[in-house]
């Protein structure tokens, strides 16, 4: 099955959910997922409803892919032809139970200062004020370091009292020790967080690993 490839020692935190939880994430996105909002400012958000979990990462670390690949669509997420860019809160309706929202991305070394000032600021109005979020799913891409804008928006979401969980992407591209190495700084980070999930999830949008855990995962959250 996708996902179930057993990996570094170090990922067996990952992959403790039960078959019926398993089970449970592939019907919630087998089901219908449609984008219904964009807001670009707090004042055009949709009314809070159903559990949100929202899709932070830096540009680039592969969000929209992720996104796709949970979902099982080609392209319902879409990256920006210029990262840094898009500064809207898009919005999907999973099967009438959850909502996913892709947040901007943040780390565009070319953005002005008052650029990344201003995206600090409407996160973190939006996390700490919506009442519907139930989790932020925080991308880092297992091929390279954590970087301070990484950090920063840990920060932010320790903050914010917003539960957040780290799910590292593009993990096919990496060899299984630098990988673990990877995982293990990873962990000893989230450690220093008090808003963080402990589990991390390792994933690979190209091969499906670790798809099916993310699914279960989120499926938590869905209404029934």
């Amino acid at each position: 099955m996708a996902g179930s490839d057993t990996g570094p020692k170090a990922f067996e935190n990952s992959l403790t959910l039960s078959p019926e939880q398993i089970e449970a994430g592939r019907l919630l996105f087998a089901g219908p997922c449609d984008f219904f909002h964009g807001a670009q400012q707090l004042d055009q958000l949709p009314p809070p409803g159903e559990p949100e979990v929202a899709f932070a990462g830096r540009s680039n670390v592969g969000k929209s892919s992720l996104i796709n690949a949970i979902t099982g669509r080609k392209s319902l997420a879409r990256a920006s032809s210029e990262p840094g860019r898009t500064k809207q809160l898009n919005f999907f309706n999973l099967a009438g139970r959850l909502i996913l929202v892709d947040m901007p991305g943040y780390g565009f070394a070319k953005a002005a200062k008052a650029v990344k000032e201003d995206w600090q600021e409407m996160m973190f109005s939006y996390l700490r004020g919506r009442p519907s979020l139930r989790r932020v799913i925080l991308l880092l891409d297992s091929r390279i370091e954590t970087k301070a804008s990484d950090r920063e928006v840990m920060d932010l979401f320790d903050r914010a009292a917003i539960n957040f969980q780290v799910v590292l992407t593009k993990c096919d591209s990496v060899k299984p020790r630098a990988e673990e190495a990877r995982y293990r700084g990873v962990l000893e980070e989230v450690a220093r967080h008090p808003a963080a999930h402990p589990v991390v999830i390792a994933t690979s949008s190209e091969t499906g690993r670790g798809i099916p855990e993310l699914r279960a995962e989120l499926a938590g959250f869905a209404q029934p």
